[in-house]
């Protein structure tokens, strides 16, 4: 179970946000983790979209930690919907593909 949270926006569509382990993290000891931004039109395809890249057990239950204003600004603006960076990541530090992470 990934902390996280989700937004609906006024178009009916969410923005989910989870946070994860860095997925080079575990195989090197590291605890790095992940802030993953997905829009998708609920909350059942946006969790389907990021299992389908790997990240299997994938649950959102709650929303503790739903995206900010700025969150849902990024992902809405990327071309995938899909937009990751590191949790410890300062606000300068740009969103990168999600699909990128996983190559």
């Amino acid at each position: 179970m990934a902390p996280g949270g989700f937004s609906r926006l006024p178009s009916g569509s969410v923005v989910v946000a989870l946070t994860l382990p860095h997925p080079d993290a575990a195989g090197h000891g590291g605890t790095g983790t992940i802030r993953v931004l997905v829009h998708a039109a609920n909350r059942q395809r946006a969790l389907t979209r990021v299992r389908n890249l790997g990240f299997r057990s994938v649950r959102l239950t709650g929303n503790a930690e739903p995206p900010t204003p700025d969150e849902i600004s990024a992902v809405l603006h990327h071309p995938d919907g899909m937009v990751w960076r590191r949790k410890e990541a300062c606000d300068t530090d740009l969103w990168q593909p999600l699909s990128a992470l996983r190559a």
